[in-house]
């Protein structure tokens, strides 16, 4: 019988595989069968890739810094250098965040947020894209959106615009990339129990009752609810999928 989610053999790239989400769907890719290159900004990228292996994976560290297009150019040519010259998944899974009330936000911050955020995931979706169409073979590309895709949020304008920028840049992709081979989709994670929300997750916090009073389980996800959506859209499983924006929330956008 065939396993629709097997990834045996696949080589992928994970940005942000260091911790919270992006750490759970890169391990949930090696848990089925692929080999990973997680991207991080600092030199722990390293060390978590050591403790990967240790559990029996197959997974390479690699420090770039997103912000910075000369990095990211080089950095996803070794990426998939380190992949033997192959590549079969992108999961754009790094983000930023910074809080300002709006009519205070530096211009610093909101330039940030927006290089890391949109225009990083639009690079790499390209530079994939590229890639995929060189070896003539198929691709999966999954970008990580969020609530926010569809909500304005409260003093996080920049994060807003980003992420509803990845939900269009996600449907103007699969328009042109379908008909290529290339399923592009993304994955709109709710409210997570994450080092981003940590403001958010004090009881204290008013906004956190209303959060979770909204979410009908009246539970926050974790990175271990994002393995399986990823493994679904990184797998023959959803090969008919294509220019989706799908909600990983608990049920938070339907109550």
């Amino acid at each position: 019988m065939r396993n629709f989610t097997d990834l045996t053999g696949k080589k992928a790239i994970v940005t942000g595989g260091t911790r919270g989400l992006g750490y759970g769907m890169a391990e949930g890719l090696m848990e089925a069968g692929a080999e990973v290159v997680i991207v991080g900004s600092s030199d722990k990228v390293n060390t978590v890739a050591e403790e990967l292996c240790g559990k029996g994976f197959t997974c390479h560290g690699l420090k770039v810094n997103l912000g910075d297009a000369k990095d990211r150019a080089e950095g996803f040519d070794k990426a998939v250098e380190l992949l033997g010259g192959h590549l079969d998944i992108l999961i754009n899974g790094a983000g930023v965040q910074r809080r300002h009330p709006s009519e205070e936000f530096p211009v610093e911050d909101w330039n940030y947020v927006l290089e890391v955020n949109l225009n990083a995931v639009f690079d790499w979706c390209q530079r994939a894209a590229r890639t995929f169409m060189a070896q003539k073979s198929k691709g999966k590309i999954i970008n990580i959106a969020s609530m926010l895709s569809f909500f304005g949020g409260f003093t996080v304008p920049a994060y807003a615009a980003s992420k509803g920028g990845v939900a269009q840049l996600t449907k103007a992709f699969c328009n042109e990339w379908a008909s290529k081979g290339i399923n592009i989709n993304a994955l709109a994670p709710g409210y997570m129990a994450t080092e981003m929300n940590t403001a958010l997750l004090d009881p204290a916090n008013p906004r956190y009752a209303e959060i979770t009073g909204r979410i009908p389980a009246h539970e926050w996800g974790t990175p271990e609810d994002m393995k399986g959506p990823a493994v679904f859209l990184a797998s023959s499983a959803s090969d008919y999928l294509n220019g989706a924006i799908i909600p990983v929330d608990g049920g938070y956008l339907v109550k």
